[in-house]
């Protein structure tokens, strides 16, 4: 049976780990990127992903420096995002350190960009990665949001993922923008519509605040990894957590973890 995994996005702005809730707002500093992996690292998360969230506004590529600082420090798959413009800036992130490539807007703009990549360096370096918001309006219930979760795009979260699946995309991840930050669970209802309509591995984002929210996600759908980051370090959350506590916790019940 596959083990489920942990993961720690780090949102990040110059340099720094921030937090905020429903990606509005001012952001929470919290500390140094590379520090904060190493912290992560020693820990044992299973996984870091690193989004690099004001590239795109900036208009600038994704900072290779960062990547390379947090590479130095852990040896555990990591992924990046924001400021990714096509094979060449992947293939710079990848050659920094980085395993994985995140593809946010740059995808919904350019879907090709998801099999060029996977052409170029494996399915399993591409993550298509999906913010969805409620939205009656469209067929699922739900709609994609670009721009670091600020633009609508009229695009149906179950429509996006069967295609971002057949262009090539090893992993989905999606964060449910109506739950990021908020510490009230996962939205189940959105992961149990995707994995019905695709057979790519998800990741679940946006909502984690206590051991009972893993439990449930790992339990009631099929997602292979959850995206914990403010359980274990957010000044909002009034107790954090530890990567250990939270796979004994699970392993406990039943869920399968590497320990």
């Amino acid at each position: 049976m596959l083990t489920k995994r942990l993961i720690a996005c780090f949102d990040i702005i110059n340099d720094r780990v921030t937090k905020n809730v429903k990606f509005q707002g001012e952001p929470v500093d919290i500390a140094a990127a590379d520090t904060l992996a190493a912290t992560m690292y020693a820990s044992q998360i299973d996984e870091l992903m690193l989004c690099d969230i004001n590239a795109g506004n900036e208009k600038r590529g994704i900072n290779l420096n960062i990547i390379k600082k947090v590479a130095a420090h852990v040896f555990i798959p990591f992924g990046v995002g924001g400021g990714i413009s096509g094979i060449s800036s992947m293939f710079d992130a990848l050659k920094s350190g980085a395993e994985k490539i995140s593809l946010d807007s740059l995808a919904v703009r350019n879907p090709e960009i998801i099999s060029e990549g996977a052409k170029a360096f494996g399915a399993q370096c591409i993550v298509l990665h999906i913010r969805a918001k409620k939205n009656d309006l469209m067929p699922s219930g739900y709609e994609v949001y670009t721009d670091g979760a600020k633009t609508p795009t009229n695009l149906d979260v179950i429509t996006w993922a069967i295609k971002g699946e057949s262009l090539g995309a090893g992993e989905i991840c999606v964060t449910s923008i109506d739950r990021e930050g908020t510490f009230q669970g996962y939205d189940i209802c959105l992961m149990k519509k995707i994995e019905s309509a695709v057979r790519t591995p998800l990741i679940a984002c946006g909502g984690a605040g206590k051991p009972e929210h893993l439990l449930e996600l790992f339990t009631k759908t099929q997602v292979q990894a959850a995206i914990i980051s403010s359980m274990l370090y957010s000044p909002l959350l009034k107790e954090n957590y530890t990567v250990k506590s939270l796979k004994q916790f699970l392993s406990e019940n039943g869920v399968p973890m590497r320990l």
